[in-house]
């Protein structure tokens, strides 16, 4: 696919929050909140408004990908500023398209020539191996707790930064979604059915459960 990769502009908004609405809905949980959290990331001081790309063609956005800052801390108290992408959204009619991929690598080099050294995310291990990332268990990297919950993944872009230490990884804190306010503003949305896709079941407990 000839596709455009350019940065997001105001006038984008809503055809953003619409696709990204379009590419969660029912697919981890009934229903989705992506939109909201794309909704309310771009106001807050941790988002890095430099790596928010979208993806257009033949005029239309079909895809999109935002980051936020995150930080590890190590067992003797370093602190690193990292960056975690999320939501990426791709149209569900140009999934296995190639556009996530292409997403996901322009920004990764932009990011990598800005000095961040490491981003972190959580998504499914399928999806993102392919692109370098390995969990963050092989980086000696948890959660706030200690745990090693399935899907955080990391990548590495400058090689070693890590190396040495035990880290605990801390998100933003926007991705701490208010769900009554983010069924308030699915309201402005035309109507959808909300369902369940049974398949999905032990990835959306792992999602509810490191987001908590």
């Amino acid at each position: 696919m000839d596709i455009i990769i350019r940065n997001e502009k105001v006038e984008d908004f809503n055809q953003v929050e619409n696709l990204t609405r379009e590419a969660f809905w029912n697919l981890y949980v009934p229903g989705c909140n992506e939109h909201y959290l794309v909704h309310i990331m771009r106001d807050h001081p941790d988002f890095i408004k430099k790596l928010d790309f979208v993806a257009e063609y033949n005029g239309e956005i079909i895809g999109n990908i935002m980051y936020t800052k995150a930080w590890l801390y190590s067992e003797d108290g370093v602190k690193i500023e990292i960056a975690s992408f999320g939501p990426i959204s791709v149209l569900p009619k140009y999934q296995r398209k190639g556009v996530g991929s292409a997403l996901i690598h322009h920004t990764i080099d932009i990011a990598k020539n800005d000095g961040i050294n490491v981003i972190v995310i959580f998504g499914d291990p399928h999806n993102y191996c392919k692109h370098g990332f390995k969990s963050s268990k092989d980086f000696n990297i948890s959660d706030m707790t200690g745990e090693y919950p399935y899907g955080m993944l990391a990548l590495e872009l400058k090689e070693g930064v890590v190396k040495g230490h035990n880290w605990k990884y801390k998100y933003s804190p926007v991705l701490e979604i208010n769900e009554i306010d983010a069924e308030k503003y699915d309201k402005r949305f035309e109507h959808k059915e909300k369902g369940y896709n049974p398949s999905q079941e032990i990835f959306s407990i792992a999602i509810r459960s490191y987001l908590k």
